[in-house]
């Protein structure tokens, strides 16, 4: 088994957290890259005890990034849709993730993602829909080939797929794809277009995130 991932701790502790969003930053970011928004959700959800875990990953050499090392849940071998990855990187990120998850006592815990961090959280999610309340995908997309099927429903897990549509990085057209390949697989995910936005979160979707999370906790 994989050493586990370090990560970051808002709100409510694990013994009395009532919600657990595990959040998945994006290539060559970490944890850090939404404390504000596990602080201002977490906030906000009072009295319910809410928290928020964001792991740090591995740093590895990726390839589209002319082999630098960064923070990265997988290596990426070309900007493709869907994207040609290394499936080797994505197998042992899975594991590190689920170990976090295997630690979580929450009554309700989600799995949330932004860009390739996204990617990850329904890597992981999919496979793992017992464990989970629901997924939370962020400008990101569906790891899918012929070799890779997206994972046959075992129940009506909610799936909430949010994207701008100026993103330069993961085109509009990544999650419509994502959320078509998820339809055709048996899925009931729901998509939220935010126009003028590029490869990031503003507040209309952090404010959507929230009301997201309620609803389904």
């Amino acid at each position: 088994m994989p050493s586990a991932l370090p990560f970051l701790e808002f709100g409510a502790d694990r013994d009395t957290a009532e919600v657990t969003v595990l959040m998945l930053h994006g290539l060559g970011a970490d944890g850090h890259d939404f404390a504000d928004v596990a602080h201002m959700i977490c906030e906000a959800a009072r009295p319910q005890a809410w928290r928020f875990v964001l792991p740090h990953a591995e740093t590895i050499p990726v390839t589209i990034n002319m082999g630098m090392t960064m923070p990265a849940w997988y290596d990426i071998l070309a900007l493709s849709h869907p994207r040609a990855v290394d499936w080797e990187t994505v197998t042992k990120s899975e594991q590190l993730i689920e170990e976090l998850l295997r630690q979580e006592k929450a009554g309700k815990v989600f799995l949330a993602g932004f860009s390739q961090g996204a990617a990850m959280a329904l890597q992981v999610g999919l496979k793992n829909q017992d464990s989970i309340a629901g997924i939370l995908a962020l400008s990101g997309y569906l790891l899918e080939d012929d070799s890779h099927p997206v994972p046959s429903p075992a129940r009506d897990i909610p799936v909430g797929l949010f994207h701008g549509d100026d993103d330069e990085v993961v085109p509009l057209q990544a999650a419509q794809e994502s959320f078509a390949s998820l339809k055709a697989s048996r899925y009931s995910p729901s998509l939220k277009i935010y126009p003028h936005l590029g490869h990031s979160v503003n507040q209309a979707e952090v404010q959507d995130l929230f009301e997201w999370l309620i609803q389904h906790s």
